[in-house]
């Protein structure tokens, strides 16, 4: 129940993080640096730092909600990637590193969910593991790039 509980918080946490961000952007002038700034950290605080605690606290609950094997040395190996992202995000907000720095970040953690969402959909694809939390990966994904797809556009021309 509680790997279900902290799915929905990573959801909802990704939602705060839009929301603050599109506030903080449009403000008199848009600011789309403003906005990637608060909303990259958020964003991989709540999808790779709580999705990094879980594997390691609560690797075996899930691994079998979603219908994987437990106990993998590689499931722990992600976890711990997953806290390197976030760890990585939180030290470059930290010390103000700038602009390229998080996007340097947030590029690595997308390309790692982008390749997860393949293999979620290979594996509900190929092993007919049609989980709740294994279909949504793909989908939440889209989602992700599409909220994040204007202030990147935005800020392009500017580095």
């Amino acid at each position: 129940m509680f790997i279900k509980i902290l799915e929905y918080v990573r959801i909802a946490g990704v939602g705060l993080a839009f929301y603050l961000g599109y506030q903080t952007g449009f403000g008199e002038v848009y600011d789309p640096e403003a906005q990637l700034h608060l909303m990259i950290p958020l964003v991989i605080f709540f999808v790779a730092g709580l999705s990094g605690l879980e594997g390691l606290f609560f690797s075996r609950q899930s691994a079998a909600l979603k219908g994987f094997e437990t106990g993998s040395n590689y499931q722990i190996q992600s976890a711990i990637a997953l806290l390197g992202f976030a760890f990585s995000a939180a030290l470059v907000w930290w010390l103000n590193w700038g602009i390229k720095a998080e996007l340097s970040v947030f590029s690595c953690f997308l390309f790692f969910f982008i390749f997860s969402a393949v293999n979620h959909s290979i594996q509900a694809v190929k092993h007919h593991n049609f989980k709740f939390e294994n279909i949504n990966r793909p989908f939440l994904v889209i989602l992700l790039l599409g909220g994040f797809f204007y202030p990147l556009w935005k800020v392009w021309p500017l580095l």
